[in-house]
C-alpha cells in the first residue's frame, strides 16, 4: 500500500510534466487576447511597470495595457476583440516561450492597429529568425489589420518575441496589439493531379474566429518561411487569406483576396519539362463582401499571360481561367495579380479585390 502510495504522486508528477510540455498545434497563445490584466500595484496609469505583470508575458521597454474606449488626445483607442490590448512605446518589446516540435513550421498570426505615425511596423522574430512587418497601409476601415508571418522551429521551445522598432518623439507612440495566435503548417505536396504545391489555399495561417477582416499575409515573403505553405508574396502590399466562414470560398475552406492590385500579387515556382504543353486553370471571383465592380485577374507562366474579366456584383460568384503554354524551362515562375485597385462599396475605405482558388497545373497532350 505504501508502494503504491509513492508510485502513484510520481505518475500524476510525470503526466503533469508531459502535460504542461506538449507541442502547441493551433489557437491562441496563453493570454493572446490579453484578457487578463496586470494587478494594479503592477500598472502605472496605463504602463506596466513590472516586466512579468502582463500573466505568461515578459515585457520590455514602455508597454502599455489599453482598455477600449482609452482617450488618446482627440483620438478614441478601439479594440475590436475583447476589451484590452497592449500597446508598444519606442523599443518595447512582449516575449513568451511556447512548447513546438523541432523541425515543423509555424505561422504566428496577430491584430495590429498603429496609434501615431504612418511609418509604424513591428518586429515579429523566433530566434534565429525575424521579420519587419510594415503596418503603413490599412487595408480595413476599422483601423486594425491581422498579419501572418511564418517560421520553422529550430529546437522545441519557441521565444515568440513582438518588438517595436521605431522612435518617436513621443516614446509613448506605437501600435496596438490585441491578439496573438499560432498554428502548425504542414508542407502540402504536389501530386498527380497538381504540380503545383498548395493550389487550393487549404494550408494557412490561424485565421481568428471572431473577426471578420481575414488575415493579411505581408509583402516581400519567401517560400521557405512563407504562412502560406507553397506561395511567395512578390510584390509591394500583402495579399489577404479568407476563410468560408466571413466569406464566399469558391471551392474548400480557404482562399486567397488580392487587394491591392498589381501591387498585390503571389507567385510559385514549378519544375517544368522544356517542349512539353502545361494547362494552368484557376477560379476567379469575389468573396462576398460588398467588392463590386469591373475586376481583372492577370495570370503568368512564364512568359505567358492571360487576363480574365470579371464583373462582381460583391456578393459572392466566380468564374474559371484557363492559360495553356509551352514550357521553355526547367522551372515556371507561376504569378496572379489583379490589374486593378478596388474598395468595399460598404465603407469606400477597406482595399479589396478578386479572390483566386482552386490553382491547378497539370500536363497535356500536344494536338
Amino acid at each position: 500500500m505504501r508502494l503504491v502510495n509513492l508510485i502513484f504522486p510520481s505518475v500524476l508528477l510525470v503526466l503533469a510534466i508531459c502535460h504542461s510540455i506538449s507541442a502547441f498545434t493551433d489557437g491562441l497563445l496563453p493570454n493572446g487576447d490579453f484578457e487578463k490584466g496586470p494587478n494594479p500595484s503592477d500598472l502605472k496609469g496605463t504602463e506596466v511597470i513590472n516586466k512579468h505583470g502582463l500573466p505568461k508575458w515578459e515585457l520590455s521597454g514602455f508597454v502599455e495595457y489599453i482598455k477600449s474606449g482609452h482617450k488618446q488626445g482627440d483620438m478614441l483607442l478601439v479594440v475590436p476583440e475583447g476589451a484590452y490590448a497592449v500597446r508598444l512605446g519606442n523599443e518595447a518589446s512582449i516575449k513568451q516561450s511556447v512548447a513546438v516540435t523541432k523541425g515543423l513550421n509555424y505561422a504566428i498570426t496577430f491584430c495590429g492597429a498603429r496609434t501615431c505615425a504612418q511609418e509604424e511596423q513591428l518586429n515579429v522574430s523566433v530566434t534565429p529568425e525575424w521579420g519587419v512587418l510594415p503596418m503603413q497601409t490599412l487595408y480595413s476601415s476599422s483601423g486594425w489589420d491581422c498579419y501572418a508571418w511564418g517560421f520553422v522551429a529550430l529546437s522545441n521551445v519557441a521565444e515568440i518575441l513582438i518588438h517595436n522598432p521605431g522612435v518617436e518623439e513621443d516614446p509613448a507612440c506605437g501600435p496596438l496589439i490585441d491578439a496573438i495566435a499560432m498554428r502548425v503548417l504542414y508542407p502540402p505536396k504536389r501530386t498527380n493531379v497538381n504540380l503545383l504545391k498548395n493550389g487550393n489555399f487549404e494550408e494557412g495561417p490561424y485565421i481568428f474566429h471572431n473577426s471578420s477582416w481575414g488575415t493579411l499575409i505581408p509583402p516581400n515573403i519567401e517560400d521557405a518561411h512563407s504562412p502560406l505553405p507553397g506561395w511567395m508574396v512578390e510584390s509591394l502590399k500583402a495579399v489577404k487569406y479568407i476563410d468560408s466562414n466571413h466569406f464566399f470560398v469558391p471551392s474548400g475552406k480557404r482562399a486567397v483576396e488580392l487587394v491591392a492590385g498589381k501591387e498585390s500579387a503571389i507567385a510559385q515556382v514549378v519544375r517544368t519539362t522544356p517542349g512539353k504543353l502545361y494547362s494552368l486553370t484557376f477560379v476567379v471571383g469575389d468573396a462576398n463582401n460588398a467588392c463590386s465592380g469591373s475586376m481583372v485577374v492577370e495570370a503568368f507562366a512564364g512568359k505567358d499571360t492571360v487576363k480574365i474579366p470579371y464583373k462582381s456584383k460583391g456578393k459572392g460568384g466566380y468564374k474559371r481561367g484557363v492559360l495553356r503554354f509551352i514550357a521553355t524551362e526547367t522551372r515556371t515562375r507561376i504569378m496572379f495579380y489583379s490589374t486593378f485597385y478596388a474598395m468595399r462599396s460598404d465603407d469606400f475605405s477597406s482595399l479589396c479585390g478578386p479572390i483566386i482558388d482552386d490553382v491547378r497545373l497539370v500536363t497535356v497532350r500536344k494536338p
